[in-house]
C-alpha cells in the first residue's frame, strides 16, 4: 500500500534572490515614499519671526509672527499672534490674528480674536471667536467677448445712419 521509492528524480526546488529597492522602478518607490511627519514646536519653544514651510506644522508652543505652512494644528497650549496662511487650520489654543485657510476647524478649547477668511469654517460648542467669517469670493467667470459683427450686418447699420 505505501512504499518507500529508492531514487527521486525531483530536482531541487531554487531560490531566487528578492529583487534589491535600488532595482525597483522609480514610480514604485515614489508610491513607497515613507508619509511626512508634521514638524511639533513643543510646549516650553517660543519664536518671535515668521514660519514658512511646505509642510504640516503643530504649535503646542508659542509663535509670534505670521504662520504660513501646508497644515496647520494649533495644540491646547499653543499660540499665535501674528496671520496664519494654510491648506487646512485645525486650533485648539489661541490665535491672534488673521485666519486664511480653505478648512478651518474651531475646537471647543479654542480662541480665535481675527477675522477667518475661508471655504469651510467648522466650530465645536464652546470655542470662542471674535472676528469676522468671510467666504472666499471664487471669481466670476468672464462674460464671453460678444462675438464680432459680420461685415454685411456693418454695411446695412452704416447705410441706415
Amino acid at each position: 500500500m505505501f512504499s518507500k521509492q529508492a531514487k527521486s528524480n525531483k530536482t531541487p526546488a531554487r531560490i531566487e534572490p528578492l529583487p534589491t529597492p535600488m532595482a525597483a522602478a522609480p514610480a514604485e518607490a515614489a508610491r513607497r515614499a515613507p508619509p511626512k511627519v508634521a514638524s511639533l514646536l513643543s510646549a516650553d519653544l517660543t519664536i518671535e519671526g515668521s514660519v514658512t514651510g511646505e509642510g504640516e506644522l503643530q504649535i503646542d508652543g508659542v509663535v509670534k509672527g505670521d504662520v504660513r505652512v501646508g497644515r496647520l494644528t494649533v495644540g491646547e497650549t499653543g499660540h499665535v499672534e501674528g496671520s496664519v496662511y494654510a491648506e487646512a487650520v485645525e486650533v485648539r489654543g489661541r490665535v491672534v490674528g488673521a485666519i486664511t485657510s480653505k478648512q478651518v476647524r474651531l475646537y471647543g478649547t479654542s480662541y480665535v480674536d481675527g477675522d477667518i477668511t475661508h471655504e469651510q469654517l467648522a466650530m465645536e460648542t464652546g470655542a470662542f471667536f471674535q472676528g469676522r467669517s468671510l467666504k472666499f469670493q471664487r471669481p466670476a467667470a468672464a462674460p464671453a467677448p460678444a462675438p464680432a459683427p459680420h461685415p454685411e450686418q456693418l454695411a446695412i447699420a452704416k447705410s441706415s445712419i
